[in-house]
């Protein structure tokens, strides 16, 4: 697979931790041939995780990540090891760099636990190895190594390459639910929040997996659907909407005609499906001042129609009959603690790795906080969630 096939939220994510001075950025560079983290003799120049996609052989397409230092000291070290952590959410991977001179620290004990409690697969790296003495036999998930003088840095790559296994079944984001030869609609807005002279991640993953599946599909705005399914020869299987023209689409689309959209495929793609739809009945419940979180995986310029901070809030305001008070949060941001809230409004996650996405699932879960994302709120705010989990017969029993 090449550098060009795989988008960062589909590679594995492999996140570097450790404390100030354990050798972590000089091992990063190492495993990946780049001067990609700063390197320093002065305690704690890696001030935020630095990510870099990249085609890192034997392994292939993966993400890397190296991190503050576990133990930086002051009010601001504490904000970069609150990064570091957070980091945890998104790797599929991680690697311990420690001090093989000096021996495991209390910081470190305690990150290896937080390895285990997340069932995080994890490599102890024991840097420096070239200063000691002697060596003890390593459990099979530690290995020594040298950044210094690139010792057993291939062997750290194999061990990485043992633990990123291929997933059991491979996943789609909607060929899965069509045959060979069917024919799908993609409608796509293109307005004033549209970028300019590309499609956005979603839309782009789509064509593929409909190309890979040998399905063939045609694209339109919302307004010109109707012109579209008259013209066309074949009854299309499928039409997928952006999620923000559900409401005109559905009264355009056939009743016989399956219609669903982008958003709730990466809902199911990304994460969990089920729960997202079961979040939507909290929609209909929201009173008065109840805080709502709004919540996207991505950063971008936000426009004056912006779906995320303009329409959904009003669409709510509306379907509801109440004044929530919504909060919003972009890209990394996404709160340890939501049990404030009484319901959380995500993005489709097409940004976020399924481990990230997974992750702030759990958390609301965890919290008690109801979550929904934008496609299924929408849905839901314009009565079509039901038609809408069409091509999901068993959702359609818990609504």
């Amino acid at each position: 697979m090449s550098l060009n096939e795989t988008v960062s939220a589909e590679r594995p994510h492999i996140g570097f931790f450790g404390l100030r001075n354990a050798g972590k950025s000089s091992l990063v560079n190492a495993v990946t041939g780049q001067e990609l983290a700063v390197v320093s003799a002065v305690k704690g120049t890696t001030t935020d995780p630095v990510k870099k996609a990249m085609e890192l052989l034997p392994l292939g397409p993966v993400v890397i990540i190296d991190t503050p230092g576990l133990d930086d000291e002051g009010e601001l070290g504490a904000l970069r090891v609150e990064k570091a952590q957070k980091v945890l959410a998104q790797t599929d991977i991680a690697v311990l760099v420690t001090d093989a001179v000096q021996g495991l620290t209390e910081p470190e004990n305690q990150l290896i636990k937080l390895f285990q409690e997340r069932k995080l697969p994890y490599i102890l790296a024991r840097n420096k190895a070239d200063l000691l003495s002697q060596r003890e036999t390593l459990p099979e998930n530690e290995i020594y190594v040298s950044a210094l003088k690139g010792e057993n840095i291939h062997e750290l790559k194999e061990m990485l390459g043992k633990l990123l296994k291929a997933p059991k079944t491979e996943k789609h984001v909607v060929a899965d639910l069509l045959s060979p030869g069917d024919l799908v609609v993609l409608v796509i807005p293109v307005d004033e929040a549209a970028p300019k002279g590309r499609l956005i991640l979603p839309q782009q993953q789509t064509m593929r997996d409909l190309l890979d599946a040998h399905c063939t599909f045609a694209a339109c705005q919302p307004e010109e659907l109707p012109a579209l399914l008259k013209g066309l020869a074949k009854k299309p299987k499928l039409i997928i909407t952006d999620s923000q023209a559900f409401g005109r689409v559905a009264k355009d689309t056939p009743p016989d005609v399956m219609l669903t959209s982008f958003s709730i495929l990466f809902a199911r793609y990304k994460g969990d499906l089920e729960t997202l739809v079961r979040g939507a009945a909290q929609l209909k419940g929201l009173q008065d001042g109840d805080r709502v979180l709004i919540s996207e995986g991505c950063t971008h310029h936000r426009q004056c129609g912006d779906i995320g901070t303009v329409k959904l809030p009003k669409w709510i305001r509306e379907f509801s009959g109440a004044e929530p008070q919504f909060e919003f949060t972009s890209g990394g941001e996404f709160p340890q603690d939501p049990s404030g809230y009484k319901l959380i409004v995500h993005c489709g996650g097409c940004m976020l790795n399924e481990k990230e996405m997974q992750h702030r699932l759990a958390i609301a879960a965890g919290a008690g906080v109801p979550m929904v994302n934008y496609g299924v709120a929408i849905a839901q705010i314009h009565g079509i969630l039901k038609r809408s989990l069409a091509p999901f017969p068993a959702l359609q029993e818990i609504l």
